[in-house]
């Protein structure tokens, strides 16, 4: 008798085990992935790292596997939804049809015009894509506030979907990059003529902290994630950026994005990068990685 009240004990301390140590972890919402990048990375190419001298952790992962190792590090960090863009759009159906009530696709726009806006307007409608952007329209030297973009902003709006821009001061080494077309403030005719439009900013227009801020004041429709900053330059630079942010006031309109591109491996460094940010709470926590998209996105639960 005394040896079956011991087996219960245990079966019943494993059980308690299970229940509180072996939970699921809450649901995440990715909003920046993309099937790939605009330009060619051979396979093995270390990870981007600012500012350099520096050397970037982890190798590109061949295109024939990055879906796969997406899905499952989205499988093991229990993302439930991902923005997902890329500019092949035959690979973003793939993407789509492999896993769709995963992935809400859009179109990278690196060059205005491509895909064509009438095209993409169809498609907008037939529901292959549920969002616009990455517009990476400064990648080629091109200010947001550039008329040619305009369709593009207007479509958005018309069509109630969010779209996302890389309006900031760093990006990839390209011959036609600018800085200076990623200020913030280069948005505030955007949002006048587009009062309802659904807009996010790339890494929240990092470094334009000031900038940022003041936009976001004026201007509650507009959102920021926090992407590429969460693994690409030192920690203590993103975590001085983000305690900014949060201190004044904007912890309720920054989403959580890796924007892993070819290093899949980067989705989980980025969540963690946030879990161990000891200056959030709790509460700021999930809303960065849940709570923010999901208003944003306008679904009906928060976690």
């Amino acid at each position: 008798m005394k040896t079956l009240k011991i087996l219960s004990s245990v079966l019943f301390l494993g059980l308690l085990s299970v229940s509180l140590f072996g939970q699921e972890r809450p649901p995440i919402i990715d909003m920046h992935m993309h099937t790939g990048m605009p330009h060619h990375v051979p396979e093995g190419t270390p990870a981007l790292c600012r500012p350099e001298p520096c050397q970037g952790e982890g190798e590109a992962t061949a295109s024939s596997e990055l879906l796969q190792k997406t899905l499952d590090i989205m499988d093991r960090y229990n993302i439930v939804k991902g923005f997902l863009s890329g500019v092949d759009l035959e690979t973003v159906d793939q993407w789509k049809k492999a896993a769709p009530d995963r992935f809400i696709a859009s179109p990278f726009i690196f060059k205005p015009g491509t895909p064509d806006s009438l095209q993409l307007k169809k498609d907008i409608a037939a529901g292959r894509f549920g969002g616009i952007g990455e517009i990476g329209a400064q990648l080629n030297g091109i200010a947001p506030n550039d008329l040619v973009l305009e369709p593009y902003f207007a479509m958005a709006e018309g069509f109630d979907v969010p779209l996302l821009i890389h309006t900031e001061g760093i990006g990839p080494y390209l011959p036609s990059f600018r800085s200076a077309a990623g200020s913030p403030l280069m948005l505030e005719d955007v949002l006048v003529r587009h009062p309802k439009l659904r807009i996010f900013v790339e890494n929240t227009g990092y470094p334009y902290l000031d900038e940022m801020i003041a936009m976001m004041y004026q201007y509650p429709q507009l959102y920021g994630d926090i992407s590429t900053i969460t693994w690409v330059i030192p920690r203590t630079a993103f975590y001085d950026y983000l305690r900014a942010l949060v201190r004044a006031g904007l912890g309720k309109r920054i989403m959580f994005g890796s924007d892993q591109m070819v290093w899949p491996e980067k989705i989980g460094e980025g969540i963690e990068a946030i879990e161990e940010a000891d200056f959030l709470t709790e509460e700021q926590k999930r809303d960065i990685l849940y709570n923010n998209a999901a208003r944003f996105l306008k679904m009906k639960t928060n976690q």
